[in-house]
């Protein structure tokens, strides 16, 4: 059985690039405090892209006050599901897709990380089209060249790894804190917070809305959040980690789309298709509208070098299963980061004009795909394992959890097909969002039918479950 391969570096906190990829982070590695994870994911968040997430439900028809509501619900409800992920980190020092193999078979687990990989692509994209436009303008340069700039940049970071996403994570917290701050008080100067207030029309449909939105931004997060925990030491206060990574992705994403919301409000039709432009524009100078590009720049580095990072972790995660190996040495760090990073670049050069809309469709169609896999890992872990792993045998086929799960494969194809008729998107309109009088919720009846689904029919599991956690040798 093949278990983790040494670390390749001088172990411990010394280490500036990181060496490890998907094999199992041994005690004497371990490092870190929680509040690292509330500072990663608020200032993670605290960026162009949430802005124009939340934007998206006042452009696309609803009201100030009923956006603020449902949005802040979406987070909830999002963030502890999110949350819950981040716990497997320093309980299993394992980056979050490897332990699907436990659900799906080492082989099986291919068939959400290829959608994983997708994923990050999606959002990559999405990152580099709004900071590439900022880098322009800082630097005076084309967009085309401010989107490459922008991903070598986001190459060079992937590479270097944990600890140097963790310092961006501290440094946008700081950046984004004082950027928002300048951003409210910009927009607020010349329209009264209670002149917004006032737009306050319920609408089913928009505040349904908003809650998908805000809710499919957290579970997007869900498939790469314990990659960002796994260094923490194994005896972490569960609490403390569930905490500080709720509160800094509730704080920073609710921040983003709120300024997002309360932006589009007042900027009416100005707004879509001039997101960077009109943010930046609140700093009424030169000098301030460089502070913001700069602002927009930063934040962004540190979510989309997340992105990446996800992206090679999964990538490393496929290639690892069927090659029978726990982890990939310096070169196919570097080869599997360039080419995720340069299909995301290639993706955003050509997809500009259109980014708003896709973007919006593309990320409520991702739920469809994240949202059972979510249910049958937590259910999974909590309840069916109740939190035991055999950790060596994520890493062999002919182990106890084999190369295919046809029971974990089968629900999760069963919870894909039961939102589909759910869905309401541009991209697939389901046939009984009339229910909900063509409201999409199809990611809250997934996340529900999975897991009850994946529950019931454990009995049929043919696993042969350790009773407690099995670490690797020497560990």
């Amino acid at each position: 059985m093949p278990s983790p391969t040494p670390d390749r570096a001088t172990p411990g906190k010394t280490a500036f690039r990181e060496s490890r990829s998907i094999d199992y982070i041994p005690g004497r590695e371990r490092h870190g405090h929680p509040f690292s994870q509330f500072t990663l994911w608020l200032g993670g968040n605290l960026q162009i892209t949430a802005i124009v997430t939340g934007a998206l439900v006042v452009v696309l028809g609803g009201d100030v006050v009923w956006s603020l509501v449902g949005l802040f619900i979406g987070q909830l409800l999002g963030a502890c599901i999110m949350s819950l992920h981040a716990l497997q980190g320093p309980r299993l020092g394992l980056p979050q897709m490897i332990v699907s193999r436990a659900q799906f078979g080492v082989y099986g687990a291919v068939i959400p990380l290829a959608l994983a990989c997708l994923m990050y692509i999606g959002f990559s994209a999405s990152g580099t089209v709004l900071a590439g436009q900022a880098m322009a303008k800082l630097l005076s340069i084309s967009d085309t060249g401010g989107m490459i700039l922008f991903s070598a940049l986001i190459v060079v970071i992937a590479v270097l790894g944990y600890r140097t996403i963790h310092r961006l994570g501290k440094a946008a917290s700081v950046i984004g804190v004082l950027a928002f701050i300048w951003l409210f008080a910009s927009l607020l100067w010349n329209v009264p917070l209670a002149g917004l207030m006032h737009d306050s029309r319920f609408s089913l449909p928009m505040f349904l809305l908003a809650v998908s939105l805000s809710s499919s931004w957290q579970i997007a997060f869900c498939p790469y959040v314990s990659d960002y925990s796994r260094y923490l030491p194994q005896n972490t206060s569960g609490r403390g980690t569930f905490l500080a990574v709720f509160c800094g992705t509730v704080l920073g994403s609710q921040a983003s789309m709120t300024l997002g919301v309360l932006t589009a409000a007042v900027a009416g039709s100005a707004f879509s298709g001039h997101e960077v432009s009109y943010i930046v524009g609140l700093g009424k100078s030169q000098a301030a509208a460089m502070v913001i590009y700069f602002a927009i720049c930063f934040g962004k580095l540190v979510f989309t070098t997340m992105n990446a990072y996800g992206s090679f972790m999964s990538l490393t995660t496929i290639v690892a299963g069927f090659r029978q190996r726990s982890a990939i040495g310096q070169r196919g760090r570097v080869l599997f980061v360039v080419l995720m990073v340069s299909a995301s670049c290639a993706i955003a050069l050509l997809s500009e004009p259109a980014f708003l809309k896709n973007f919006t469709h593309f990320l409520l169609f991702l739920l469809a795909f994240f949202v059972p896999w979510s249910a049958i890992s937590l259910t999974d872990y909590y309840v069916i394992s109740a939190g035991a792993v055999d950790i060596p045998a994520l890493y062999d086929a002919k182990a106890r959890y084999g190369g295919w799960n046809a029971l974990g494969i089968a629900v999760y194809i069963t919870g894909v097909l039961i939102q589909l008729p759910f869905i309401e998107n541009p991209l697939f309109h389901g046939a009984l969002t009339w229910i909900f009088a063509g409201n999409d919720v199809s990611w809250l009846v997934g996340w529900l039918a999975t897991a009850g689904l994946y529950y019931a029919l454990r009995h049929r599991d043919g696993r042969r479950l350790p009773a407690r956690t099995y670490y690797p040798a020497g560990s």
